[in-house]
């Protein structure tokens, strides 16, 4: 069974999926950046130069691909995975979701100077988009969530440690 992290950007689902690889001793597929690296680019000059249902029809094919190939791995989604539903049937074929979550205020913290998010809405300042994105997608995660583990507080070995707890708890792991 995979593991399957999703959230919005700046949750730690990257960072938390490294150390659940270790903790586990299974293989991280993260797939923006398994997708970066298929089309030699990054992940904003993707957007730039191809638009975002390009990346989105990327992401997509990706998805079907790797819930299909893999079976006992950690996956690191994109924060917009959830907004195709295929995505979210594929991902569960074989796998539960652990839906990360944080304030708005520590999402903002930790993804302000990143240059590796390009911007989802235009005409929006940083907190406004932050804050709309998040509202927009809030039910679409929810409703996809095995679980649902907070980051705002505490280390990510913390959130790995309660994931990983749920999952023996819930006889998935």
């Amino acid at each position: 069974m995979n593991i399957v992290l999703v959230g919005y950007r700046g949750t730690g689902k990257s960072a938390i999926a490294r150390l659940l690889c270790r903790e586990l001793d299974r293989k991280v597929f993260s797939l923006d950046g398994v997708l970066a690296e298929r089309a030699g680019k990054s992940i904003p000059e993707i957007v730039q130069e191809e638009g975002w249902e390009r990346f989105r029809q990327m992401e997509s094919d990706l998805v079907a691909e790797t819930a299909d190939r893999e079976t006992d791995a950690i996956i690191d989604c994109g924060g917009g995975v959830v907004l195709d539903d295929g995505n979210i049937q594929n991902l569960r074929r074989h796998g539960k979701i652990v839906w990360l979550t944080a304030d708005l205020e520590t999402i903002m913290k930790r993804i302000k100077e990143d240059p590796n998010r390009p911007p989802l809405k235009e005409g929006l300042s940083f907190e406004e988009e932050q804050k709309q994105v998040l509202e927009e997608r809030e039910a679409l995660y929810r409703a996809c969530a095995d679980m649902t583990i907070n980051t705002s507080q505490g280390s990510p070995y913390k959130a790995v440690r309660r994931i990983v707890f749920l999952l023996k708890k819930n006889d998935w792991l």
